[in-house]
């Protein structure tokens, strides 16, 4: 330990949304005189949206800089000594120091801690194969990686991309292209398209996408990467078929940063994932905690841990956090696994558990799908929904709800997502007092015509 103890050292590892909020929030509880705060991102950005990307990809988001929120500048006016393009490469638990190494000089050195935050994040699974690392090959997580994929897409000739994956990033991606000019392919490996969805959900936004033009090819697994004389991809290849490609972009999900913690012995779980108490310190470490992708979470539907990557837990881990190391207190609870997405005019959404969820967790359910629309069904605009609902047999409690729709559709999931969080049963639902008016909402919001259905159902069953 090198400081005294008037003055703690605060060091943060990772600068996006966990580690900033933290290290923000810190400093917002503890002054400058009683707590040093130095925070290490290897990248170029901080403190940005990483779910924007594919949009400014796509050309919705026109600069790239809208997806910032605050700046390295901006973090070092808080008295946060944030050293960019600087990448932590080992953690010393024992004598309380990180090694550093900067990334434009190669120049390492040791950083000694009273208190860590690890906020790595997580890392675009890229799959071992010939090929895979191409030029013209794209994984999709951070700032820097966007402003990769664009740079390729400005110098290429040709207007062929393939995307590897049909999760959310995939789909986000293949709509992107479209954007673009690009024709697209989906190479998927699922039998349908959101495998957070049910198949039978997933089997909408299929029909969807190839009725935008996007080309499908599910029960597929990419084997190889072609490349042309030059080096660069020019197609992906299955055990079938090969498909030709000008850029090729891998949407088949992410996993926990973890490699520097697992080193130095921190404690993972079974996604991979860090492992935290409610207060988010990493567990059996009193001056260590952890936020953001690259920790596990408690799913309180199900009571298992699950790694979910979404922006908003990174910033309320964050938040959480910075309250515990500023001083205060404040507790993570668990998710529900809300998310909500679109390709292009479908709206898709999701909490709680698939019906695969249920049956690993060793639930009894019934499950109930009902169609119904966005707006009083004689309001213009009205448009098609599809609600897809898990009761608890028996009891009735709510286990999870799917939604593909149109408009209006998508955030009509966060009716579900409180009713997780309360422990509501589906009869219960059915008594909620939303809001109604032609233009918003048929007289039966479309969630509680799914509730009342599931109701029914769990009384015969």
């Amino acid at each position: 330990m090198n400081m005294s103890a008037a003055r703690e050292r605060l060091v943060v590892i990772g600068g996006d949304a966990a580690g900033m909020s933290a290290a923000s929030q810190a400093r917002r509880l503890k002054g400058s005189g009683a707590l040093e705060i130095v925070a290490f991102e290897r990248g170029h950005f901080t403190s940005y949206s990483a779910c924007g990307i594919p949009y400014w990809v796509g050309g919705d988001v026109e600069e790239r800089d809208e997806l910032i929120a605050r700046t390295p500048e901006e973090h070092r006016a808080r008295d946060i000594d944030l050293r960019m393009r600087t990448e932590v490469t080992e953690i010393d638990v024992a004598g309380q120091r990180v090694r550093a190494r900067d990334l434009d000089s190669g120049a390492e050195s040791w950083t000694s801690y009273d208190k860590l935050v690890i906020a790595t994040g997580a890392r675009p699974i890229r799959p071992e194969m010939p090929g895979a690392d191409a030029p013209g090959l794209h994984g999709v997580q951070t700032l820097d990686d966007g402003q990769a994929l664009l740079d390729t897409l400005t110098r290429t000739r040709g207007r062929k991309a393939v995307v590897v994956g049909a999760g959310y990033i995939g789909v986000e991606m293949a709509e992107a292209l479209i954007n673009r000019g690009y024709e697209v392919t989906v190479v998927n490996r699922g039998s349908e398209p959101m495998s957070t969805l049910d198949a039978d959900m997933g089997r909408l936004v299929h029909e969807a996408m190839e009725g935008m033009g996007i080309t499908m090819v599910n029960d597929a697994e990419v084997t190889k990467v072609l490349t042309g004389e030059d080096g660069r991809v020019r197609a992906v290849a299955t055990e079938d078929a090969e498909y030709p490609a000008d850029v090729v972009v891998l949407g088949i999900g992410v996993r926990p940063e973890t490699s520097l913690a697992k080193a130095a012995g921190l404690p993972v779980g079974h996604h991979d994932g860090l492992l935290t108490d409610l207060a988010m310190r990493v567990r059996g470490h009193e001056n260590i905690w952890a936020g953001g992708d690259c920790v596990e979470v408690l799913d309180l539907v199900s009571g298992q841990e699950r790694h979910i990557a979404l922006g908003t837990h990174a910033n309320k881990h964050g938040q959480i956090i910075g309250a515990n190391v500023g001083g205060g207190y404040a507790t993570f609870p668990g998710v529900v696994g809300t998310a909500v997405s679109k390709v292009c005019d479908l709206e898709i959404a999701r909490t709680g558990l698939r019906e695969k969820d249920a049956r690993r967790a060793g639930l009894q359910f019934v499950a109930v799908t009902i169609e119904s629309t966005s707006r009083a069904g004689y309001y213009p605009g009205a448009s098609p929904m599809t609600v897809k609902m898990l009761a608890e047999r028996r009891t009735g409690r709510l286990l999870g709800v799917q939604i593909v729709g149109r408009e209006g559709a998508g955030k009509r999931v966060d009716i579900a997502a409180v009713a997780l969080t309360a422990g509501m049963t589906v009869e219960a639902m059915t008594a909620l007092d939303l809001g109604y008016a032609p233009p918003f909402s048929p007289v039966w919001d479309p969630v509680l015509v799914a509730a009342r259905k599931a109701a029914l159902k769990v009384r015969a069953s």
